[in-house]
């Protein structure tokens, strides 16, 4: 009996850590989500402070989990770990009843679940918890109490640190399409596959085929079997670029730039309403510069046309600027604005408005190759 609670506390501990650790390198994207909780609910006032909330609730998951993985006052946090997973199990149910947000990010952008997923995924973990709470008295730590503090507060001190500095930068972890290396414009060579089902007149036998491998040039089996149905398998249909550019009459410009053979530059401000009036304009100088080197710069946010010109001017952007989806935005970049280097379909370099380089450096290390 002592292997299976031991087990199923190292079980649990680690779901928590690692579900922590995968929000915790980005942030941001936890904080997208916890908005959308919120207006999904109607609480839009608590929206400024997803940040804090997004902070504070995974540093509780992650202590939880430390706690149940090294063993460190089970008694205590058992207290704690008991209404969470409750609270969640229910709001999890609502999910997948309702499904007032499409994905609750449970485990961030690492691994994605559809709502009945995470629900059921509670509904087992909460049968674990529950059986932790009932032997909450039989766990004991291995280390001494100043060991059970030191460990914590330096599990604390890191995981905050962590959250914090990825905040305000980059995520550690990029799970997004868009992290450097990836091709976002890569098509699969793959031919769409056609099936179709024929029907026995006198049986009602059915049977399909892959087009055109059936006996279509076979008259007596035609006179036996009736087409019914038909349906379409594309296997390259994940891979196409959820991204769309519009300029203000709503042209498709997504192929100029993301297809372009030569070096782009792709700013993304999702909002420019909300966006980082000083990081903005520190890409000014690097926009003339390399518009003069002839690279393309340009600018995707989800700004209506009159506040984009109204933005332009008061800034002095001499660069273009195009329309897209702000879902997509916010996954290019956690950063507002944030730059992107891409070239052919290849993400070369990411830099959030903290970090913007200076043009001399990026030239020297991407564009002199």
């Amino acid at each position: 009996m002592k292997i299976i609670r031991n087990l199923i506390r190292i079980l649990v501990g680690i779901v928590f850590v690692f579900s922590s650790i995968v929000k915790g390198v980005d942030p941001l994207g936890t904080v997208y989500r916890m908005d959308d909780y919120f207006t999904a609910f109607s609480m839009p006032f608590f929206m400024q402070f997803s940040l804090f909330f997004t902070i504070l609730l995974c540093a509780l998951e992650f202590i939880l989990g430390i706690s149940l993985l090294f063993n460190l006052w089970i008694r205590k946090t058992s207290w704690l770990l008991l209404p969470m997973m409750i609270f969640f199990t229910v709001l999890t149910f609502f999910d997948a009843v309702y499904s007032p947000v499409p994905d609750c990010g449970c485990f961030g952008d690492a691994i994605k679940l559809t709502n009945l997923q995470t629900f059921l995924k509670n509904l087992v973990l909460m049968a674990l918890v529950i059986a932790i709470f009932m032997w909450r008295k039989k766990y004991r730590s291995l280390l001494p109490q100043w060991g059970d503090v030191a460990l914590l507060i330096l599990a604390v001190c890191s995981f905050t640190w962590m959250s914090v500095y990825a905040y305000r930068h980059l995520p550690l972890i990029d799970f997004m399409s868009w992290k450097v290396g990836n091709r976002i414009n890569e098509k699969s060579k793959q031919p769409v596959i056609f099936y179709v089902t024929y029907k026995n007149k006198s049986t009602g036998e059915e049977k399909e085929f892959i087009s055109p491998n059936y006996p279509w040039n076979d008259s007596v089996w035609l006179s036996q079997w009736i087409f019914k149905s038909q349906r379409v398998v594309d296997p390259n249909a994940d891979q196409s670029v959820v991204l769309r550019i519009e300029d203000a009459q709503g042209s498709d410009y997504t192929p100029a730039v993301i297809d372009n053979p030569d070096f782009q530059f792709i700013l993304v401000a999702y909002d420019l309403g909300n966006t980082d009036i000083e990081g903005f304009r520190r890409i000014l100088p690097f926009a003339k510069k390399a518009a003069a080197d002839g690279f393309s710069l340009v600018c995707l946010t989800n700004t209506i046309p009159s506040d984009i010109k109204k933005f332009r001017m008061a800034n002095g952007a001499a660069f273009d600027f195009y329309n897209s989806d702000d879902v997509v935005l916010k996954t290019m970049v956690r950063s507002n604005p944030g730059l992107i280097l891409i070239r052919n379909g290849v993400v070369l370099a990411k830099w959030p408005f903290r970090d913007f380089p200076s043009y001399e450096s990026v030239r020297k290390e991407f564009l002199n190759r």
